[in-house]
C-alpha cells in the first residue's frame, strides 16, 4: 500500500483490513493405510475423489489369471460414495520399489551418440511404470497400460526456445491419444518462469530413517513442487540460461562440455516421442500376489500379500501430527487377532496424538462371536472402536461380490454421520448408521447376539427387515465405564481439542497479558456455544484469567486455560411402558 501523509490541513482516510481468518492446518477426513496397485510407497498422499484415488493408486489387478481389488480401494470408494471429501492414502508394500525414467534427447542425437536434453521420472513406483518394451506398428507400447504413462514433445520453437510436453496414458497410440496432462511453452532456461523444472516440478520424496532419533521421515529434494500428477523433471542436462543475448539473438552455449559453442537451439528436444515411443524405463518392485479375503483367518504374518510388520513404518510416519492432520484412520486387512503388533501401533499412535479415532477389526472372516468378544476384552482404549461381523460388497473395479472386514465400510458411515449431523452424534442407528453399498452381513445377528457383543465392547452390525445392514452400537474399546466409552463423546473431545489447540497455537510467543487471554476467550467461547446449540454439549465453562494465571505462572512463561465440559449423551436404551387399564378408568391430562 502506498504511504500517504498530510502536508496541509485535511482529512486522510485509510483502510486497515483486520478481517483475515487465521489459516489452520488442513484436516483430512480419513487416513487410509494399505496396499495399492501403484503409487509411491509410504508417502502419505491426499486424494479428493475416487477418480483421483484411481489415477494415483490404481484399481484392480490380475493375480493367478483372475481380477482382484485391494481392500484399500474398496474402502476409498465406499468413503467417497457416502460423502467423504478427503483421504490421506499411505501405500504399504513388500520389498524395494523404484520409479522409471525417460531421457528426452536433443534434435541432433542418434541412438549411437545420444545427448539428453532433460530427463523425466515417474512419480509412481514399481515394475508397472516400466513400459520400455517394443513399440508396435500402430505406435502403441507393448507394455503400455492404464497404470503407466508415456511422454511426447510437440511444438518445438527454436526462435523462442520453447516446446510443449504431453503426458499420455501408457496404453494409447498416435491415432487415439489419451492426453493426461499438457505443459505448453516450457523452456530449458532456468532464469525464466517457464523453466521446465518449475512448470512440471522436480521434487522427489524418499523414505529415510533417522538412526539417532529412531524414526522414519520423508526426505524432500528438489527446488520446485510437483505440478504434474504423473512425472517430475529429474534433471535438465542441456540448460539454456539466458536463451537470448543482448542483441536479441539466440545465445551460443558457453557451458564447458556437451554442445559447447553451438547455438542454444541445438539443446532443445526434437518433436515426437523418440525411437523409444515415449516409454519409461527402470521401474522395479511388485507386491506379493493377492491371497484373497477368505484366507485371512489362516495367515498370521501376512495380509493381502504384505507382511503385517511393514505397517509399522506407515504408523511411524503418520505419528507426525504437525505434518499429517486427520480425524479418522482405518487399516482394512489388519486383524487384531492375527496382526496384534501392527494394530497396537496404530492404537498407541492414536492415544499419543490424541486427535483421531481408529476403527480396527478384531477377527478374520468366519469367526465365532465368542472369539470376537474375547479379542476385544484384551484391548482397553477410548481412541479405537471395533465392529462385527464382516460384510459383503460389490467390488467397484471387478464387479465381483467380495467379503470385507467391517472397517472397510464403517469409514463411510462416519462420513455420512458427519455430513448430516456432526462428529458428536453417534454414527449408529437407523438414521445415521446405515452401511451404504453393503449387500449383506456375514451373519444376521439376533437380539441376544447384539447384547453379548455390546456387553463385550464390540459394536454390532445388525440386519433389520426393510431397513438393511446397520451399525447398531457406538462403544469405544475402553473397559472402564465413563463418558469416554462412547464414540460420540470421544470424537467430540477430538474435535474440540483440535479447534481450541489451533487457536492456542496462535498465542505462542505472544505477551502474557489480559489482551492475549481475552483474544483466546473471544474465539473459543463462541465456538463452544455453537457446539452447544448443535447438541454437542449440555454446558461448558472456560477460565483463562488471573485466577489460573498467577504471577508465578506468568514468570514460568506459561499461559493456562481450563475448559469444563458436560458432553451430551445418546439415548441408547429406550424404555417404553405399556400399561393396560380396566374399562372406565379416566386418563389424566
Amino acid at each position: 500500500m502506498a504511504q500517504e501523509t498530510l502536508i496541509s490541513p485535511g482529512v486522510l482516510t485509510r483502510e486497515n483490513d483486520l478481517s483475515q481468518i487465521t489459516q489452520l492446518p488442513i484436516t483430512v477426513g480419513l487416513a487410509l493405510v494399505g496396499p495399492t496397485v501403484k503409487g509411491q510407497p509410504y508417502i502419505p498422499t491426499v486424494v479428493t475423489s475416487y477418480s483421483d484415488y484411481i489415477n494415483r493408486f490404481g484399481g484392480s489387478f490380475i493375480s493367478g489369471g483372475a481380477n482382484y481389488e485391494f481392500l484399500t480401494s474398496v474402502a476409498a470408494y465406499n468413503y467417497f460414495q457416502q460423502g467423504g471429501s478427503t483421504v490421506l492414502v499411505t501405500r504399504v508394500v513388500s520389498g524395494s520399489f523404484t520409479p522409471s525414467s525417460a531421457s528426452i534427447l536433443i534434435s541432433g542425437s542418434s541412438v549411437a551418440n545420444p545427448t539428453s536434453s532433460f530427463v523425466l521420472e515417474t512419480l509412481n513406483y514399481g515394475l508397472s511404470t516400466d513400459n520400455s518394451g517394443s513399440v508396435l506398428s500402430n505406435s502403441s507400447l507393448d507394455s503400455g497400460s492404464v497404470e503407466n504413462v508415456r511422454w511426447e514433445v510437440t511444438n518445438v520453437n527454436q526462435s523462442q526456445g520453447t516446446f510443449t510436453v504431453l503426458v499420455r496414458r501408457g496404453d494409447d497410440n498416435d491415432l487415439n491419444k489419451v492426453v493426461l496432462e499438457t505443459f505448453t511453452n516450457v523452456s530449458l532456461d532456468p532464469n525464466q518462469p517457464n523453466y521446465i523444472a518449475a512448470v512440471i516440478g522436480n521434487q522427489s520424496k524418499t523414505l529415510s530413517y533417522d538412526t539417532d532419533m529412531g524414526g522414519w521421515y520423508i526426505q524432500i529434494s528438489g527446488d520446485y513442487p510437483n505440478n504434474s500428477r504423473y512425472v517430475r523433471v529429474k534433471s535438465v542436462n542441456s540448460p539454456t540460461p539466458n536463451y537470448f543475448n543482448n542483441a536479441g539473438s539466440v545465445s551460443v552455449n558457453n557451458i564447458p562440455g556437451l554442445l559447447f559453442g553451438l547455438s542454444y537451439s541445438a539443446s532443445l528436444p526434437f518433436a515426437g516421442s523418440g525411437s523409444y515411443g515415449g516409454s519409461f524405463d527402470g521401474g522395479a518392485g511388485d507386491d506379493i500376489p493377492y491371497i484373497g479375503n477368505t484366507l485371512f483367518s489362516n495367515i498370521s504374518t501376512v495380509t493381502q500379500g504384505i507382511p503385517a510388520s511393514n505397517y509399522l513404518t506407515a504408523s511411524n510416519i503418520l505419528s507426525n501430527k504437525d505434518e499429517y492432520d486427520y480425524e479418522l484412520l482405518i487399516t482394512p486387512g489388519l486383524i487384531k487377532d492375527l496382526h496384534s503388533s501392527a494394530v497396537s501401533s496404530f492404537v498407541t499412535n492414536a492415544e499419543q496424538r490424541g486427535d483421531y479415532f481408529y476403527i480396527t477389526d478384531l477377527k478374520g472372516y468366519n469367526s465365532t462371536l465368542t472369539s470376537v468378544v474375547n479379542t476385544a476384552a484384551g484391548m482397553n482404549t477410548n481412541y479405537a472402536g471395533a465392529y462385527w461381523p464382516w460384510v459383503q460388497v460389490v467390488s467397484q473395479e471387478t464387479g465381483k461380490l467380495v467379503w470385507v472386514p467391517a472397517s472397510t465400510t464403517m469409514a463411510g458411515v462416519y462420513a455420512f454421520n458427519d455430513n448430516v449431523s456432526a462428529e458428536w452424534f453417534a454414527p449408529a442407528g437407523l438414521n445415521r448408521g446405515g452401511l451404504g453399498g453393503v449387500i449383506q452381513a456375514e451373519r444376521k445377528l439376533s437380539p441376544t447376539n447384539r447384547d453379548n457383543l455390546y456387553a463385550g465392547k464390540v459394536n454390532p452390525i445388525a440386519t433389520f427387515p426393510n431397513v438393511g445392514v446397520t451399525a447398531f452400537g457406538q462403544k469405544t474399546l475402553q473397559q472402564k465405564a465413563s463418558a469416554l466409552d462412547r464414540i460420540n463423546v470421544r470424537r467430540l473431545l477430538i474435535n474440540l481439542k483440535r479447534y481450541i489447540g489451533n487457536v492456542a497455537k496462535t498465542l505462542v510467543f505472544e505477551q502474557n497479558t489480559t489482551v492475549t487471554r481475552n483474544r483466546f476467550l473471544s474465539q473459543v467461547t463462541p465456538y463452544l456455544e455453537s457446539v452447544q446449540q448443535r447438541q454437542g454439549l449440555y454446558a461448558f465453562k472456560v477460565v483463562m484469567d488471573e485466577t489460573n494465571n498467577t504471577p508465578d505462572v506468568i514468570d514460568r512463561n506459561q499461559l493456562v486455560g481450563q475448559i469444563y465440559l458436560q458432553p451430551t449423551r445418546t439415548a441408547e436404551f429406550i424404555l417404553l411402558d405399556f400399561n393396560i387399564l380396566p374399562t372406565g378408568v379416566e386418563f389424566g391430562s
